[in-house]
């Protein structure tokens, strides 16, 4: 046990995925010998975690109501990308091969888990899909299940595909990533080239 307050930083650094006591407590040390002004950026940094939140449309990470991608006018509202999570669509942006908007599920279909379709945002996502324009006509046109290719995330996108499905339009095309990502993957880890050209081959589904 160390002296107070390098206790409680090691504490709480190790309740972090991936940072065992020992990651925690290296980390903690390297933060004792930084420079002042390095620790207060870093402390401010956390700390203005706070003003962070949810987009209210596709629930990606945002500092007001919507994210810079929702609120950009130049995005396609027609095509919908639906990932698990925030990081999935910093993976995808970076590709430059997608212009629409984004829907965050909150993860993956994983019964053994608990996490069934109640937990994920399925229902918001069939309200945008199901909304309509100012021309009474639906918004949504095409929808990307860009979910990871596991098989979690292959269970979550045939749920999806059939929940879709199930809505009897004609008019709204669905796809799914093409292969060149590995199986077992997650899209956090693919580089630009994998993703992007998987994402420019998507296949109707």
């Amino acid at each position: 046990m160390y002296e107070g307050p390098v206790q409680d930083v090691i504490d709480e650094l190790a309740r972090l995925p991936g940072i065992g006591p020992k990651s925690a407590q290296r980390l903690a040390f390297h933060l004792l010998k930084v420079e002042k002004t390095d620790l207060e950026r870093f402390a401010s940094a956390l700390l203005a975690l706070e003003s962070v939140g949810f987009c209210e449309r596709c629930h990606n990470v945002a500092e007001g109501s919507l994210c810079r991608i929702c609120s950009n006018p130049k995005r396609d509202p027609s095509v919908v990308c639906v990932v698990e999570e925030p990081r999935d669509v910093i993976a995808v942006e970076r590709t430059h091969e997608f212009a629409g908007l984004y829907h965050v599920l909150g993860g993956a279909l994983s019964p053994l888990d608990g996490i069934t379709p109640e937990r994920l945002r399925v229902r918001e996502l069939i309200r945008r899909v199901t909304a309509t324009g100012p021309d009474g006509r639906p918004e949504v046109r095409e929808v990307i299940l860009c979910t990871n290719p596991t098989v979690d995330g292959e269970a979550t996108a045939a749920y999806l595909l059939r929940e879709l499905q199930s809505l009897g339009r004609d008019d709204l095309s669905v796809s799914r990533i093409a292969s060149g990502l590995p199986v077992g993957g997650d899209l956090e880890y693919a580089d630009e080239v994998t993703l992007g050209r998987a994402l420019a081959g998507r296949h109707s589904l």
